[in-house]
């Protein structure tokens, strides 16, 4: 059976183009691929990390920093004139970011029977139906905005997966802190900083660029790096989570960081 992280959602435009106008949150139904159709045979890896993070769909296109339709600030702008068609784009600049610190949550709450992007979905659409409650000019400010609502949106899966009927803004409170934390620690402190960056990439934050860049690594390369710096694993653990020796770990961590390093220079 396809692991629920193993698929990925209908572009956020195309369904709300196809789906016009936007349905609540609770009626909607996303259309999802499996991984089988994405990225050819499964996983051979152990059940603990298999499909945990492929959900951040390798091999595919990614909009380059100096692409127009990914500087969030002109986005931004026009999205605040009415134009829902860059609301749309602006919002998927943040699909791998917001998709690996759900994907990090529910691994370690759920243990991933919960598919991370069906959740980023509704994230984006309550952030369409609620755009204009953000005051914001930063794409910083952005992303803590979407946060927040990843973190109510996490916070009621919790409780309608234990059955728990009343909201707990203290469970709230603990995922927003959670993934700010993870989204400082793929900003702070996962690679050295971008040498001699473009004058646009240098404006965005790094945490977007460094998720963008590690959706296209090889599915192992991610998951050494995930396993290490998001969930914070010894070596030891991480080995015995990816089946290898520890020997091994530390010779995949340390061409995993290389590959990204130039995939963020855009060597890669």
């Amino acid at each position: 059976m396809v692991s629920p992280l193993c698929v990925k959602p209908m572009p956020f435009t195309q369904r709300l183009k196809e789906n016009a106008p936007s349905p609540q949150v609770a009626d909607y139904q996303p259309t999802l691929k499996s991984a089988s159709q994405t990225r050819g045979a499964k996983s051979k890896k152990p059940a603990a990390v298999a499909g945990r993070f492929a959900c951040l769909y390798p091999g595919e296109a990614m909009q380059t920093p100096d692409d127009p339709d990914s500087d969030p600030q002109r986005l931004l702008a026009l999205a605040r004139a009415g134009d829902a068609g860059a609301r749309g784009r602006l919002f998927e600049l943040y699909a791998d970011y917001l998709t690996l610190l759900a994907a990090v949550q529910l691994g370690r709450r759920l243990r991933g029977k919960v598919d991370a992007s069906d959740v980023v979905q509704d994230t984006f659409l309550e952030a369409h139906r609620d755009f204009a409650q953000f005051r914001g000019a930063t794409e910083g400010e952005l992303t803590a905005w979407l946060r927040q609502i990843l973190a109510r949106n996490l916070a009621n899966l919790l409780r309608h997966y234990y059955d728990v009927k009343a909201r707990d803004v203290r469970l709230e409170r603990e995922l927003s802190d959670e993934l700010e934390r993870s989204s400082q620690a793929l900003q702070g402190n996962l690679v050295d900083p971008i040498s001699s960056p473009s004058r646009q990439a240098a404006r965005r934050e790094q945490a977007v660029l460094l998720a963008d860049a590690l959706r296209r690594l090889p599915e192992d390369y991610r998951d050494v790096i995930v396993l290490r710096h998001l969930e914070g694993f010894t070596f030891a653990e991480v080995a015995r989570r990816m089946g290898r020796s520890l020997d091994s770990v530390d010779k995949l961590w340390v061409r995993a960081l290389s590959r990204l390093r130039r995939t963020l220079k855009g060597k890669s």
